[in-house]
């Protein structure tokens, strides 16, 4: 299983938000590019990366912060999301040497846009899917809509996405671990891979998932935790590849 931090900047900065509210920040980094080595140097496979202004503004924001990681770490595959709407876009993401773009928002307000860009760049669309109570929100989480997260997870995987980010809200940003059982309830659904996130507090919270990846889960991401000193990053890739060897 795959430990991914995450580098969530806003304003040019490293922050990190409690359930996504954008007035409860916390800066740890004026420089994102030295954070996104620091993680790299500690063994990062993948690093996830949001623009949370741009997931605001509905149009990438920080996007030369985000190419200049890209071009640094060519070997490191990195998932990208925040204000990703249009075609172009995700053609500059890619030309820049982004992995895999996030497709957000607008997987959930429009779902045909979700096949029509899997077609376009097929291996390359992940949906973020974040939740509240089984409900997928929109606009940085500042709107709930109706959405069920298992129904909109089905049609995602018949339309070709790569995988699926799933993010309980209640749970991100507070360290008080993972929703485990809506996590595995979601890979139950689909046979693509879920990434978990929202939550991971400790290695314990790593243990657990690692002994039911089995179930679907292909990775997790890591923000607050690994920022704040409850889990050590480099522990952690280590207990998880520690525990993938003795369940081969």
């Amino acid at each position: 299983m795959l430990i991914i931090p995450a580098i969530d900047i806003k304003n040019g900065k490293c922050v990190r938000l409690s359930q996504g509210q954008m007035d409860q920040e916390t800066v740890y980094s004026e420089n994102p590019l030295e954070i996104a080595n620091k993680w790299v140097e500690e063994g990062a496979e993948r690093i996830h990366i949001v623009d949370l202004d741009g997931a605001i503004e509905g149009k990438p924001v920080n996007v030369d912060i985000i190419h200049s990681i890209a071009q640094a770490y060519p070997n490191i595959p990195l998932q990208v999301g925040g204000g990703i709407r249009d075609e172009d876009t995700i053609q500059t993401y890619l030309d820049a040497g982004v992995s895999y773009v996030i497709i957000g928002t607008r997987a959930v307000t429009t779902p045909h846009f979700v096949s029509n860009v899997c077609l376009e760049f097929p291996g390359h669309i992940i949906v973020g899917l974040d939740a509240k109570n089984g409900k997928l929100a929109t606009d940085g989480w500042s709107k709930l809509s109706n959405h069920d997260a298992n129904d909109m997870a089905q049609r995602f995987e018949e339309d070709g996405v790569a995988a699926i980010i799933f993010t309980d809200i209640d749970r991100d940003g507070m360290l008080n671990s993972l929703n485990i059982e809506a996590t595995v309830n979601l890979c139950s659904k689909i046979s693509i891979p879920v990434i978990a996130s929202g939550g991971v507090t400790n290695l314990e919270d790593i243990r657990s998932l690692c002994e039911i990846t089995e179930e679907g889960i292909f990775g997790v991401i890591t923000g607050r935790a690994i920022y704040e000193g409850t889990l050590d990053f480099a522990k952690a890739q280590k207990l998880a590849k520690k525990i993938s060897v003795k369940t081969k």
